[in-house]
């Protein structure tokens, strides 16, 4: 359905969002950065933070509550919230115990969340892990690759879980080992009967035929199978759960419940079935289960994570144990939760509807770390960095157009101009933690896109490293640990490795020579050959894997060229 009753996506968000706080006289909301988080929430227990676009809710602010996520951050719809916005998330509920990022496997999440974690922990000394679900298995192991399965309905029950666990007064490590727990025994697929229209835009053209498609992401994205004519309710069933538990199926077998003794069962409304419709959805899920030979230990049913009106179900199946039953079956006043007890509104709402007049990146310990910068050897390295991305701009751009979308030599020359205008101005720091977190700041600020995305994480991890170094100046082999910690941190963000036919096929053989060698003309030259080495390559990943093999065959990759410039930037400044 195209017609909605909101004509403005932004403004349907942020009152949606502060809905919450009016049902809630437990929620404070920053609508300036669409964060909703726990008034009074125990500055000794584990902190839960998770977020995403917009679209899917309740998920994810409609689980904030005691009992569940201690703060949720919210995007537009199907976007991505900001750094700046989880940041600031972070920094409203860190406490002593440490704070988990709870996020479904998507690309523009992963990264964002992986920066606002290291930034965190670099500017304010927060203890902040990251736990990544993904639980779909309609896109199998072939197609989804390196980046593996989506995130859908089964995160809800890792925020019930593990929100319960917290209070218990678990560790942060316990929290992430139950979390992983319990990511591992997660299987989802959805079926729906067409895409969703996002308010605000222009109707897309939609299909009247009887059909239904089989595995649609919960962001309009296209299923595995369509099936046409729409199959009978009972023989979709089966074919979803076929996909849930086959364990022949080498592709989609992620879980084996054939020793399973107890199976937690989550049949989720993607937003436009009919309540009357939808019982009986749950209804025929759960005999098609026991009729299959299982007992389950739990049923719940009902609208937890959504695709705006989308006129389908999604099938949860977890693998439990009765340390899990007994967390989920524990109390919450998440408005979201179905099973959880509703507060009365009350208190004064004005008073937690407030305007944040921060600048974004989060406040700043102002304590020196100790960790020396010779200031004038930063500039010049920053100049002469600049003067060779603005002299490779032109050909980077030429490759990236013939490969991607053509936006990754003046993103770099954009990020090059601003991090210059830092270099020249009176704010840079001999403290090499400052100046690497406004560096983070400066890239973060004026490179978008997944290239941004994947200097600023390295950046901040850098900062992350370097307050962990010695106090004084650093030598190279100092600066090779720091650079070291950098890489390895940036690769639990992304699946990119050397051979991928990214900026990685640069970067990995430049730190690793660094390491070996402690020679930066060998680690250049090593990072050189890297970028050499990703002509005819084929791509892992990035919209060059959608590119013809002929276009990519002579052409290295545009974002590898833009960190050898880089690289040879820092090269000729310390010659």
């Amino acid at each position: 359905m195209s017609k909605h009753f909101y004509d403005e996506a932004e403004d349907l968000v942020l009152d949606a969002l502060e809905s919450l706080v009016l049902q809630s006289s437990g929620l404070t909301l920053d609508k300036s950065k669409k964060t909703l988080w726990l008034t009074k929430n125990d500055p000794k227990h584990v902190s839960l933070l998770s977020g995403g676009g917009a679209g899917h809710e309740p998920a994810h602010a409609g689980f904030v509550g005691d009992g569940m996520l201690t703060a949720a951050v919210s995007g537009s719809i199907f976007a991505s919230p900001s750094v700046a916005q989880i940041l600031s998330g972070i920094s409203r509920v860190a406490s002593s115990a440490g704070v988990l990022l709870i996020i479904k496997n998507y690309t523009g999440d992963v990264f964002y969340f992986h920066l606002a974690a290291e930034k965190a922990k670099a500017q304010l000394g927060v203890s902040v892990e990251v736990l990544i679900v993904g639980d779909d298995v309609s896109v199998g192991r072939k197609k989804s690759g390196k980046v593996g399965r989506r995130g859908l309905a089964g995160t809800v029950l890792v925020h019930k879980i593990l929100g319960a666990y917290k209070e218990t007064g678990a560790s942060l490590a316990d929290v992430v080992k139950l979390g992983k727990t319990v990511t591992e025994g997660l299987v989802t697929v959805g079926a729906s009967l067409e895409h969703v229209h996002i308010p605000g835009r222009e109707a897309a053209a939609t299909s009247t035929e009887d059909q239904v498609e089989l595995g649609m992401g919960i962001h309009n994205e296209p299923g595995c199978q369509v099936l046409k004519p729409r199959p009978h309710l009972s023989q979709l069933i089966d074919s979803m759960l076929t996909q849930l538990l086959d364990t022949n199926d080498s592709d989609r077998a992620y879980v084996d419940f054939s020793d399973a003794k107890d199976v937690v069962l989550l049949v989720n409304n993607l937003g436009g079935v009919s309540p009357l419709e939808f019982g009986g959805i749950t209804a025929k899920v759960t005999n098609a289960l026991t009729g299959r030979g299982f007992k389950l230990a739990r049923v719940i049913s009902g609208t937890y994570m959504t695709s705006l009106n989308g006129p389908g179900f999604s099938i949860t199946l977890l693998k439990a144990n009765p340390e899990i039953l007994k967390h989920i079956d524990a109390s919450t006043n998440a408005i979201g939760w179905a099973y959880s007890p509703r507060d009365e509104t009350s208190g004064d709402v004005k008073q937690r509807l407030i305007e944040s007049s921060d600048s974004g990146h989060g406040s700043q310990d102002t304590t020196k770390s100790g960790v020396q910068l010779n200031v004038e050897t930063f500039k010049k390295v920053v100049s002469e960095a600049a003067k060779r991305i603005n002299a490779a701009e032109p050909q980077i751009t030429a490759h990236d157009t013939q490969v991607g979308d053509g936006d990754c030599g003046v993103t770099l020359a954009r990020g090059a101009k601003a991090v210059q205008k830092y270099a020249d101005s009176s704010s840079v720091s001999d403290d090499a933690v400052r100046t690497a977190i406004d560096l983070t700041n400066v890239i973060e600020d004026n490179m978008d896109g997944t290239s941004g995305a994947i200097y600023s994480i390295f950046f901040a991890a850098l900062a992350s490293e370097l307050r962990k170094a010695s106090a004084g100046v650093l030598d190279l082999q100092a600066w090779t640990k720091v650079a070291v910690g950098a890489l390895e941190t940036l690769q639990q963000a992304t699946p990119a490795r050397q051979g991928d036919r990214t900026l990685i096929d640069a970067l990995e053989p430049f730190v690793r020579t660094l390491e070996s060698s402690r020679s930066v003309s060998d680690a250049v030259e090593a990072a050189r050959k890297g970028v050499e080495a990703t002509k005819g390559m084929a791509a892992s990943l990035g919209r060059a894997v959608y590119v013809e093999e002929s276009a990519w065959g002579k052409v290295p990759d545009p974002g590898a060229e833009g960190v050898l410039a880089i690289l040879e930037g820092l090269q000729a400044a310390l010659s």
